[in-house]
């Protein structure tokens, strides 16, 4: 009995060492040696070369040019694609992000967590020059978002705490956001249904995150818009609606049958 468990902790560890090589692969955009994402997350070569060798012979990577460095295969696009076809969620965000961008003309896009940081799964960029640097998948700290305000609003003060690592909330100008504070915008954001404010990353946009709630009334997602600063608080009541609109339409089709999302005239109320 006792050989048998060891066996499958050490299958568990396998695995979670071979998921920290795709997410590595993932973050770090590039293929790589088997060495260079050893050394990357800290584990023993023998182990990474043995895991890659494995995802190798599975396609779940493949090498890329004549150096031995590997990145993530074809079998996850098409994995991938088959998770898309069946998650509503990932469906039906695509177009009515679509809507949301061609309404706007601004950058829209669909955030979840990622573990315990805030990551972009969709983004589709609106009709203006504007652009913005986010890329699909980076994971963010939590309290640098708008949409942290409300991915985090079903958590007691203490369950928040203790998700969000104390460092996340060194902000990127190196000043630190009491928590205290964020935990009162997460209160706030939870009672009006949306957060808005200049972005904490850059010095030029305005940030816009209205939450999608599942039949459980759980903040599962975000619809948001990423705008010029200007433009965004000169149009902040339109842009709101529209999210507003798309959010609760989201909403409904996952079950969600309370109708929270705050009216147009409520948004334009404040």
């Amino acid at each position: 009995m006792a050989e048998a468990e060891d066996t499958i902790n050490r299958r568990a560890r396998g695995l979670d060492r071979a998921f920290e090589i795709l997410d590595f692969l993932r973050l770090q955009r590039q293929p790589l040696r088997p060495n260079e994402i050893a050394q990357g997350i800290g584990a023993p070569r023998s182990s990474v070369y043995e895991l890659v060798n494995l995802l190798l012979r599975q396609g779940i990577i493949e090498y890329h040019g004549d150096d031995g460095r590997v990145f993530l295969g074809r079998k996850l696009y098409f994995l991938g694609a088959a998770y898309a076809e069946q998650f509503d969620l990932m469906r039906e965000s695509e177009h009515l992000l679509a809507r949301v961008a061609e309404e706007t003309r601004e950058t829209a896009q669909m955030c979840q967590l990622e573990g315990n940081k805030y990551a972009v799964v969709l983004m589709n960029e609106g009709s203006r020059p504007f652009r913005i640097s986010t890329n699909i998948g980076d994971p963010v700290a939590i309290p640098w978002t708008a949409s942290g305000r409300l991915l985090v609003d079903h958590m007691s003060d203490a369950e928040i705490l203790a998700f969000i690592p104390e460092e996340d909330f060194v902000l990127p100008n190196g000043k630190r956001l009491d928590p205290a504070e964020f935990i009162s915008q997460v209160r706030e954001a939870k009672k009006d249904g949306y957060f808005t404010f200049n972005s904490i990353v850059d010095s030029f946009t305005h940030c816009f995150a209205v939450p999608v709630y599942d039949a459980d009334e759980i903040c599962i997602a975000t619809l948001c818009l990423v705008a010029p600063k200007e433009d965004g608080l000169r149009n902040r009541d339109a842009y709101l609606q529209v999210l507003v609109d798309a959010a609760g339409e989201l909403s409904e089709k996952l079950g969600y049958r309370h109708d929270r999302a705050p009216s147009a005239r409520a948004i334009a109320s404040r």
